[in-house]
């Protein structure tokens, strides 16, 4: 039985005493740098997509935008008033929230609308009252 004839290979079949003996030196040493050239290229492919994905995750965190340095919270419902004031960076805030500016933020807080007991905004913002 021709070894050329047997399929599937397994990866056995690719070692160096399973090459026939009938294959020219030349010829031998030809497909072995063609395999060794192609493998490079296809590691060199893999760098240049590795990299490229690096660099693109640093220009989206160059380009994300700053936070906001107040926000208010919302509570469910059709009038959605504002349920509590957080800062900008709160993990707190959850997912109904609106920008605001600090003007805006000492209105609402002065307007008994509740601090965030968390990132604390009535401190930073230097709004005396009793917590709640």
């Amino acid at each position: 039985m021709n070894s050329r004839s047997r399929l599937p290979l397994s990866r056995r079949d690719y070692r160096a005493e399973n090459i026939p003996q009938e294959i020219p030196a030349a010829w031998l040493e030809l497909t072995l740098r063609v395999w060794h050239a192609m493998w490079l290229k296809r590691i060199d492919y893999k760098i240049a997509a590795v990299r490229q994905r690096r660099a693109e995750k640093k220009r989206s965190h160059l380009r994300r935008p700053a936070p906001p340095e107040w926000v208010a919270a919302f509570g469910v419902g059709a009038g959605r008033e504002p349920a509590e004031v957080h800062a900008g960076g709160c993990h707190v805030t959850g997912d109904r929230w609106r920008a605001m500016d600090r003007d805006e933020a000492r209105q609402l807080l002065s307007s008994g609308i509740r601090a965030c007991s968390h990132c604390q905004p009535d401190v930073q913002l230097h709004i005396n009252r009793a917590r709640q």
